[in-house]
């Protein structure tokens, strides 16, 4: 604007200042603001609502979750464990107990913890202990191969489809009738749900879901027996006996070495007595040597020795190769080549027996005979017959761990060891040694047999099982006569079972019938006393070299012509059959028959 003074004459025209052009520099600015803006406001719109998506979510399609994460940190849930069934024996006696206790979890290991344990844990502000109930066997050694104890299940049986239900801090049975019967002793958890304050503490219990206590199981075992048995076994490191009835029900089932199971379910305070063989659970796992967790009744294999001379004469019998006035001399020793098979009679005595028959053969449990019966009847049949009686399998039992033994052929021996078949392997396996392999419960099945005029039984712990026939039919009437004949004469004066002759017991309650239970004149003793007939059948059987003494075996039956019980014992390396083993067997039979 020109400014307007004296110089310059009033007819000078004032203009208005114009607007001034910009450049294309300025234009292009003004434009940049513009688009920032933009895009300013819409980010925040964006964040405005992605914060409101997110809320959406929380509150509406999410509560759920987020309140019950709430709550959990709010609300714990303790689980309460079922007690297990009890375990009773035949007339009701309770074998195990459920005792109060506690659970504490270490890493993924739960360790039980009993009352006393966990009280001053609780009162030191110990948390996440949980309720339980511990397993307490009251017997002791005395039942521990046959009920068997409890554990943490373990990652394998977590991938067994019969535990598909199962969790990992869940106990189950291990061995025994705890793990056979495990599906009906094991209750249903209930739970208990508890509010908490930030601090962890109990402010009160909100609702409770009561556990299902598992189902009660009774055992065909007799607790009085059992122990009886037990006592009878005391002297004897390793070895087995069995008690059953003739029908395969188990009255009793010892194995030695035994263990306490309450050093697996009691904790580590748990003490046991001081005359029990193992101290603590380190032990039990750690002897290699006597290997006290294996059930010997069911799972130890050995030789036979003379208790197979009754597959052997069955053979013998049904084939016809001999019968009852068939007769072979006893020479006291046999000889092929360069090898020599003599009788027992003679190697210890330096005597011969003469001409003897089936029942002398058994009664006298002469080698010689059974030499020649079995090379007359021929390894194929024997070992036919010796499936019959259930040698070389697994009887069904119904407890883990059993095992088939090994009834050798012709065609095993080649296969396995790439030798042929001698004469030789048949006379050592027509006297219970060789490759012959059995165990007690075979041997205590075999004889069931005899005494019940035929029948092989599934032996069983289960009360009130209809008995299974596994075979039958397959022995006459002569030949179970026979053998019960010899049998019977063993354990009389002039058998071998010297410990059993004239075997007799004080029950006046036993009826007198002139087979079963005889009359004892009174001037020997007590009115009250009853001699029992039996029928038994002693076994020597070697093994190892000349200095390890031989298993004492002897299986018997009675009374002889109407059985009520069975009984096998097996002594392991601890000498003759007669010597050993029969007078075990005796104490079992006095037990039982003065009640």
């Amino acid at each position: 604007m020109i400014k307007v003074g004296a110089a310059f004459p009033d007819f000078i025209k004032q203009e208005k200042p114009s607007h001034r052009i910009k450049t294309d520099f300025e234009n292009s600015s003004d434009h940049s603001r513009n688009i920032r803006g933009y895009v300013l406001l819409l980010s925040l719109f964006l964040l405005l609502f992605l914060i409101f998506i997110k809320l959406l979510s929380i509150q509406v399609f999410r509560g759920n979750y987020y309140r019950n994460l709430s709550d959990s940190n709010r609300i714990k849930t303790n689980i309460v464990h079922a007690p297990r069934g009890t375990i009773f024996d035949r007339n009701g006696a309770p074998l195990v107990f459920n005792i109060p206790g506690f659970r504490e979890k270490i890493k993924d290991k739960s360790i039980p913890l009993t009352r006393e344990e966990a009280l001053p844990l609780i009162a030191s502000g110990k948390k996440d202990l949980e309720i339980d109930s511990l397993r307490q066997y009251p017997y002791k050694e005395i039942f521990s191969h046959v009920l068997g104890y409890t554990g943490q299940i373990s990652k394998e049986e977590l991938k067994d489809s019969k535990f598909s239900n199962y969790h990992p801090d869940d106990f189950v049975g291990k061995t025994g009738i705890e793990k056979s019967y495990e599906k009906k002793l094991k209750g249903v958890d209930g739970k208990q749900l508890i509010e908490v304050d930030t601090t962890g503490k109990a402010i009160r219990t909100l609702g409770q879901t009561d556990p299902i206590s598992g189902e009660n199981v009774y055992l065909t075992l007799d607790v009085k027996l059992q122990q009886s048995a037990f006592d009878a076994m005391k002297d004897v490191k390793k070895g087995a006996l069995i008690v059953s009835t003739s029908k395969g029900e188990i009255l009793a089932l010892v194995s030695k070495p035994s263990f306490d199971p309450n050093l697996f379910t009691l904790g580590d305070e748990y003490k046991p007595d001081s005359n029990s063989t193992y101290q603590n659970i380190t032990q039990v796992l750690l002897d290699s040597s006597d290997q006290p967790l294996i059930n010997r009744a069911i799972s130890g294999q050995f030789p036979p020795g003379s208790t197979f001379k009754i597959v052997n004469a069955a053979a013998g019998l049904e084939n016809k190769v001999i019968d009852e006035n068939f007769k072979i001399e006893d020479t006291g020793i046999l000889k092929i080549g360069n090898f020599s098979f003599a009788n027992w009679y003679f190697t210890q005595y330096g005597k011969t027996e003469g001409w003897i028959n089936i029942v002398d053969a058994i009664k006298r449990s002469n080698d010689i005979f059974f030499y020649k019966s079995a090379e007359m009847v021929g390894i194929d049949k024997m070992s036919f017959m010796a499936n019959k009686f259930g040698l070389g399998q697994k009887l069904g039992i119904d407890l883990t761990g059993e095992e088939k033994g090994l009834v050798p052929t012709e065609e095993w021996k080649k296969e396995t060891i790439g030798e042929p078949w001698y004469l030789g392997d048949t006379y050592h396996y027509g006297i219970g040694q060789g490759y012959l392999l059995t165990t007690p419960l075979q041997i205590n099945a075999m004889t069931e047999v005899i005494s019940n005029g035929g029948i092989l039984y599934e032996p069983h712990l289960l009360k009130n099982k209809k008995p299974v026939i596994k075979n039958q039919n397959f022995l006459s009437g002569k030949t179970i006569s026979l053998i019960q004949q010899g049998m019977e004469e063993s354990c009389k004066e002039g058998g071998v079972a010297w410990p059993l002759f004239e075997f007799r017991v004080q029950n006046s309650e036993l009826r007198i019938d002139g087979r079963n239970f005889l009359e004892v004149n009174s001037s020997s003793g007590s009115a009250d006393m009853r001699k029992v007939s039996i029928a038994c059948k002693t076994g020597t059987a070697e093994h190892g070299d000349e200095k390890t003494l031989p298993h004492a075996w002897v299986t018997i039956f009675a009374p002889a012509y109407n059985p009520q019980v069975v009984v096998t014992v097996l002594a392991e390396s601890s000498g003759e059959g007669s010597n050993v083993a029969a007078p075990i067997a005796k104490k079992v039979l006095e037990n039982y028959f003065s009640k």
